[in-house]
Order: structure tokens, then sequence, then C-alpha cells
């Protein structure tokens, strides 16, 4: 390893081993302010040139420009990290550095991220570098959870008219083979994400002994209505251009079949129903989807619940929108004398032009740090708290600078989270880029 890997790796480390986990209904807040004293520990420069603003469930932090015509431009991540149950190779809060890379909650989702924007921002500093325009940092200790640190932040921003030229936070990331048949390596950019709602669906009846169970009772009705909601027909397939975008790059690297995806906005009514069957990574990016997250019914064998429900959590395509998707689910619901309550809306977010100065700047960084990596536009299929900043920005970019394997992908939100070491130097340039270019 050489010394600036091994600086590097010994930062991260310490940034992992601070466990940070938020949760939704008991979380200690002391935890995330011992964890930011860490930041200006480890980054004395950045957060010494820094003017910040402390809130309930995160900061913010500006460094001045030059040109105060300019617009300003954010740089965000959390520091908020899931829970990390389960047996691990290496403690989930250890920081382990073995095998050449860096074990523990947070690696990848998204302790990484932060750490390399802020080390970036930490060497520009000390090199005397001021940029041409006001670059604000944000980071919030509730993404995984409620998004109200964004919200709050956000809105601060709002009332302070502050709007952002452009805004960087994390998202996709670089990987072999993103989805069956795009044999290549990919650098795949978020320009946007699905809404995600929290749904609820109730269904009622007099209960009873479950000697002389009554006919189409609460849990069978649920049954009945989640079997048919599971076939997804009430949620239509639709390519925006992003997601053309996104096979038109994928199709060179695809053979025979890629030969459909290089126009695929000629063929995008077949390709939407096609695309489904691919996978249901796949399927994700052109349809509403929901999931069935709980249940509860009856707290006793030998009785017939007067009630029962089931948890869904919905996340709602661009094409279908969140009101055109409740009302979808609500209807077949009803099929099935199914309430449906909105535990949560969600808050959808806008796309992001991939042609527009946001996403070019990110493609120019990814040729300049990754050779022989092809840039993609997608649309994320999960959440973040950019989806708050639309408000104060018109270019959203959700991407972290890590070349990872499908293991790695399947560890973010599960066991044995891990970052390879060879990835941290190219993250830090990757940074630094933007940077100076923005």
């Amino acid at each position: 390893m050489d010394h600036r890997t091994e600086q590097y790796a010994a930062a991260l480390s310490r940034m992992i081993s601070y466990e940070t986990v938020s949760d939704r209904n008991n979380t200690d807040p002391e935890k995330f302010i011992v964890f930011r004293s860490l930041l200006a520990e480890l980054f004395p420069s950045i957060f010494e040139c820094c003017s910040r603003t402390e809130f309930e469930n995160g900061f913010a932090m500006k460094w001045p420009g030059t040109d105060q015509s300019k617009k300003p431009v954010l740089f965000m991540n959390h520091h908020d990290v899931v829970e990390a149950t389960g047996e691990w190779e290496y403690g989930a809060f250890s920081g382990r550095i073995a095998d050449g890379k860096i074990w523990g909650r947070g690696t990848l989702d998204d302790k990484g991220a932060l750490w390399a924007m802020f080390q970036a921002a930490e060497e520009l500093v000390q090199e005397g570098y001021v940029p041409s325009r006001d670059l604000w940092f944000v980071s919030t200790c509730t993404e995984e959870t409620t998004g109200k640190g964004a919200d709050e932040i956000s809105n601060w921003f709002a009332e302070q008219g502050i709007r952002f030229e452009m805004t960087f936070d994390e998202g996709g990331m670089i990987l072999d083979e993103p989805i069956g048949g795009a044999k290549g390596t990919f650098a795949i950019i978020g320009v946007g994400e699905k809404g995600c709602a929290d749904l609820r669906f109730i269904a009622r009846s007099h209960g009873g002994h479950a000697s002389i169970p009554e006919r189409n009772s609460p849990l069978v009705r649920l049954g009945r209505f989640m079997a048919e909601a599971d076939k997804s027909h009430i949620f239509p397939s639709d390519m925006n251009p992003a997601v053309c975008e996104m096979f038109r790059r994928f199709a060179p690297t695809m053979g025979t079949a890629g030969k459909l995806l290089t126009n695929p906005e000629k063929y995008k009514a077949a390709l939407s129903r096609v695309v489904p069957a691919i996978s249901n990574k796949a399927s994700a990016l052109v349809r509403t989807t929901v999931a069935f997250t709980m249940a509860q019914g009856s707290g006793s064998p030998n009785v017939m619940p007067a009630e029962a429900w089931v948890g869904v959590n919905m996340r709602y395509s661009h094409h279908q929108g969140q009101q055109a998707s409740f009302d979808a689910i609500r209807k077949l619901a009803e099929k099935y004398d199914l309430e449906m309550v909105i535990d949560d809306p969600g808050y959808p977010s806008k796309i992001t032009d991939y042609k527009g100065e946001a996403f070019q700047l990110t493609e120019k960084a990814v040729h300049e740090v990754f050779p022989g990596v092809i840039p993609a536009p997608y649309i994320m299929t999960g959440a973040s708290d950019s989806r708050f900043f639309d408000r104060v920005s018109s270019q959203c970019i959700r991407f972290a600078p890590f070349q990872i394997s499908d293991q790695q992908l399947d560890s973010i939100h599960g066991l044995n989270e891990n970052l390879n070491l060879e990835t941290l130097v190219p993250a830090v340039t990757f940074y630094r880029f933007l940077m100076k270019e923005v």
C-alpha cells in the first residue's frame, strides 16, 4: 500500500468506526454531533476556511469563491448509516483494513464518498486553491430514514434565496455489466430518482373463532390483493429519455441484441414491453413498483382477525407519477374491499437533463479519472437526499466515484459492506476535478 492510500484508509477507517445508525423512531443525536467533531479533526483546513451552519439533522458549510456573480455549486453526502445485524466477517463498525479493503457499515453508503469529498477539499485548501464561485457542502444524519435533514436544509437555502448551478450527491457507481448482456464497465450516473411512498392496506371483518372460519376473511382478501398487485399490470412501462440514453450507451457492448437499442426511441413501445422481462432491476427502471414489507393480523393462532393489514413500499415512476400510481393501486384495493392509508406520500424528484452542464461535467471527470469507463445516465430506484434539493437546484447529479463488484453492490444495506483500497485515490481525484472545474 502506498503512503497516500495508507493515510486515506486510516482516516476513512476512523469514520467507519463511529457508529452513526439512524433510527426512524429513536436515535440519539449526540453520536452525530460527536461524528461531526471527528470530521473537523480529520479535515481542519476546509472546516477552518468555511462558515458552518448547524441544523437539527445535519450541517451546511460555505467555501467562499472569488466571483459572487456566479451561482454556487453544492456537494453533499450523508453521514448516517443503516443498522448492521447478522454475522460479519469483520466487525460492522471496526473499520478494519484487511484483504485490500476497508470493512464496515458505511464504506459505500455513504461515508466513503463523504470522506472523498472532504479530503479533496482539504487538499485544495492546503494547496492555496480558491474556487471561482462559492462551493457549499451539506451532510445530513437522516438520509436513511425520514429525509428530514435534507428537507430542513433545502428549505433554509430557499428562504435565504440561494439557488445552485448544480448539485452533486451520492448515487450510482462504477459497475461491470450493470444489466445482463451489457459487457462493459459503466459509470452509472443518477439523473433522477423514483418517488418513495409508504402505504398500508387494511381489511376488516367481524373476526371470530378460528374453528368456524368465515369466507373471504381479511387475510384472504389481502392475499388475493397482494397476488394481483405483484403482477404489476396496473403500472404501465415506459422509457423516459434518460433511460433511453442509458440503453443507447449500453448497446455497443450488447452484441446482436444491442442493435435494437441503438435507436431506443424508435422501438420504445416494444422495448417498454421487453425490458421488464430482462430482470427485476431492469423492470424497476421503467415502471412503478410495490414491495410488500410488513403485515399484521390476529395476535392469537385460534382467533380470526377483525382487522389485518399489509405495508407497502411504493417506488413510483416519473411517467405514471405519484397520484396516478396511488389511484391505480387504490382502485385495485377497493376490488377486495380494502382501505388504503398513505403513511408517507414521499417527495417526487425531477430529472436532470443528461445533455446539461452538470452531467457533461461528470462525464468529463469520469473520462479523466477512469479511462475506458463509459458514463451512462440512469434513474435511481432508491431514494436520496437530492430529491429535496430540486427546490434550489435545476441539476442534481447522483454518483459516488467508486468501482465496485457485485458482492460490494449487494453489501450495501447488507452483510460485509466493504470498499477496495485501490479506489480511494481515484475518488479524491474525481472530486478535486469537479471542484476545480465547476
